[in-house]
């Protein structure tokens, strides 16, 4: 889609909003999508509580040099797929970011395969803590890669 935003969400905006409804708010063309988003060529297409999906399209730009897609590319999706699920159920003013990412790349991923999802789903959501699981797969769901992930929940400052 060409006419996707790309930026910062606004600190106002998720001081009033919780992250659900700012993660629909992207989807629907109303708050930004990530500059990371462009950069490598995926997009939030999916959120609920608890559950995110990301789909992208690798691309040759992002091969490494033995001919198949970097592996940052599956982490990246992963990362953003399984922080943004728990991202999902904080309320207006909290944030989240990822402390830990664990990661199982299972065949390579080159651009043939065209459109690729990540989806992530929350496990345990905690006060400050919670841990969330997600997989990449193709159009037919065979398996790329799966993570596991540990965010830290916070108020935002100022």
């Amino acid at each position: 889609m060409s006419d996707r935003q790309y930026g910062i969400v606004p600190p106002d905006f998720q001081r009033t909003h919780d992250g659900v409804d700012i993660l629909k708010a992207i989807i629907a063309g109303k708050a930004p999508n990530p500059p990371i988003a462009k950069t490598l060529n995926f997009h939030l297409v999916e959120a609920r509580e608890g559950f995110v999906a990301f789909e992208g399209e690798p691309t040759e730009a992002i091969y490494n040099p033995v001919g198949t897609v970097h592996g940052g590319f599956a982490a990246t999706l992963l990362d953003s797929a399984l922080a943004c699920a728990i991202w999902s159920t904080v309320k207006a003013g909290d944030g989240s970011t990822t402390v830990e990412l664990k990661l199982n790349m299972v065949r390579p991923i080159v651009k043939e395969l065209g459109v690729l999802r990540a989806e992530g789903r929350i496990i345990h959501r905690g006060r400050s803590l919670a841990t969330a699981e997600g997989d990449l797969k193709d159009r037919a769901g065979k398996l790329y890669a799966h993570a596991t992930t540990t965010c830290m929940i916070f108020p935002m400052k100022g």
